[in-house]
């Protein structure tokens, strides 16, 4: 994990602001949890990230259906995040975690100039979006096929007395018959 310890340090690097909110938690140790993955971190005094083997003081936990969710839109924290442990520390990741788009919109823009950096963010974002989006069509329509099949669906009171008719019709022919059949007899 360090290459996202890495990364998470490039996106503090020319933040300050967002290192000294990580510093007023020194010696603090967080684990994130996103499937099998559950790389811990230490805050150092400084706000930096540093690779951790202690106990975590906060354990944030994130379906891996709903990282690309969360990335995209990060002001879902409290609905896609869970955290056990500090909730202070929780409260701050959090809040820096509002500032994350801005952060790949920032890196975009370097990379690839004001325009093409926004619009490459832009359609990120959006592509970001797609797992749960399809998650969510898939949803809908399965409920509505279900739906829809219910609605064709017998129950047993109904079978039943569906049963009933067609046996009083099979009787009801049974007897034509034999009423044309003794017609036939008498001729």
């Amino acid at each position: 994990m360090p290459i996202t310890i890495d990364l998470a340090n490039r996106l503090l690097e020319r933040e300050s602001w967002a290192r000294e909110k990580l510093a007023a938690r020194a010696g603090q140790t967080v684990r994130l949890s996103v499937g099998p993955l559950r790389p811990t971190v230490t805050v150092d005094a400084d706000g930096w990230l540093r690779k951790a083997e202690a106990a975590p003081d906060l354990t944030l936990t994130v379906a891996p259906f709903d990282l690309p969710a969360l990335l995209a839109r990060p002001e879902r924290w409290n609905e896609l995040v869970t955290s056990e442990g500090d909730s202070a520390l929780a409260a701050t990741l959090g809040e820096l975690a509002l500032t994350l788009p801005w952060f790949v919109e920032e890196l975009f823009t370097k990379a690839f100039g004001r325009v093409a950096g926004q619009s490459l963010a832009d359609i990120g974002r959006r592509l970001l979006t797609l797992p749960g989006y399809a998650a969510e069509r898939l949803g809908s329509s399965v409920a509505s096929y279900v739906g829809d099949e219910a609605r064709l669906a017998v129950t047993n009171a109904e079978l039943r007395d569906f049963a009933a008719e067609i046996a009083s019709v099979a009787a009801r022919v049974d007897a034509l018959a034999a009423r044309i059949e003794a017609f036939g007899e008498s001729r």
